[in-house]
């Protein structure tokens, strides 16, 4: 396993906290933008302050010309697809299920990098830790976790966030095997790919987005800014410097900072379970990156 510093550590706990804001910020934009205006209003926006933040570096990228095509699949399979995917799915599911679909990028991660990354394979005890934390999950959302939402999609609604999860997965992976890159220029053309290929999906889907109160306008201005370009760039770098399976760590956090979020901001009840499933995650996160936790506070 690579040794991974704590600046890295630093970045996933941040990553966790914004995308785990992230929900509650959708919440209260979603009463004035439909799910494929607020996709695309986030990665049109997180695209264009990336790209400027791009050229005052030079619009460095790839050493050579290369990569193209897997960059494009990147692009459009870790924004655009899943953006959709979990958008109309959770139009069907209970807020239990997409919480626990998240949390199982993680797992599916794991064998993806076992056989595709010769610097993260597979042990006995990583997979114990990671089943550790995903059991935390689920004692997080408590008898949600499963239960029907009685709509007559859920199925359909089910499939489409395992999908997303399932984009989410594979493209850490491609992510992680693409040449040597800027990483700054490398968030942003990730960005610029999905926002050409989304603008007119929404435009032919559901023509011009409506006028929106400023209230809302400065909601969707902080998610392109923070949850989309600026964790955009940290994701890049984690995945590319410390690892796909390391950064999956990630997905066990992003519940629990929905919860907290929800509890401190719109008065929603935390479950009893709260302290239980605390305690499941962060064991196995520490059983499952036993190693570079170790090295890492030897050199403390």
């Amino acid at each position: 396993m690579p040794d991974i510093p704590a600046k890295y550590w630093i970045m996933i706990a941040t990553l966790g906290f914004v995308w785990g804001s992230t929900f509650l910020l959708t919440e209260l934009a979603i009463e004035d933008l439909t799910p494929i205006w607020l996709a695309t209003s986030r990665i049109c926006l997180g695209s264009v302050l990336l790209t400027l933040f791009w050229g005052l570096r030079g619009f460095k990228l790839f050493p050579e010309d290369t990569a193209w095509g897997r960059l494009t699949f990147v692009a459009i399979f870790s924004s655009v697809v899943p953006f959709f995917l979990i958008g109309w799915g959770q139009q069907y599911v209970t807020s239990g299920f997409a919480g626990i679909s998240m949390a199982a990028i993680a797992l599916m991660i794991l064998p993806l990098a076992h056989f595709f990354l010769p610097d993260e394979k597979m042990n006995l005890r990583k997979v114990f830790g990671f089943v550790v934390g995903f059991i935390g999950v689920a004692f997080l959302m408590g008898g949600d976790v499963l239960a029907s939402s009685g709509s007559e999609m859920e199925t359909w609604g089910r499939f489409s966030l395992l999908g997303a999860t399932a984009c989410y997965a594979v493209c850490s992976i491609v992510l992680r095997k693409m040449p040597a890159a800027d990483p700054v220029g490398l968030s942003a053309v990730l960005l610029l790919i999905g926002a050409v290929v989304i603008l007119p999906i929404a435009l032919i889907v559901e023509g011009l987005p409506p006028a929106i109160p400023q209230d809302t306008l400065v909601v969707v201005a902080v998610l392109g800014l923070i949850p989309t370009a600026a964790a955009n760039l940290l994701r890049v770098r984690v995945i590319r410097e410390a690892g796909s399976t390391f950064m999956s760590l990630v997905n066990y956090q992003v519940p629990v900072w929905s919860v907290v979020m929800g509890a401190l901001i719109l008065g929603e009840p935390l479950p009893a379970t709260m302290l239980l499933a605390l305690l499941l995650i962060l064991s196995g996160v520490a059983v499952s990156q036993y190693g570079a936790l170790k090295r890492m506070f030897s050199r403390s």
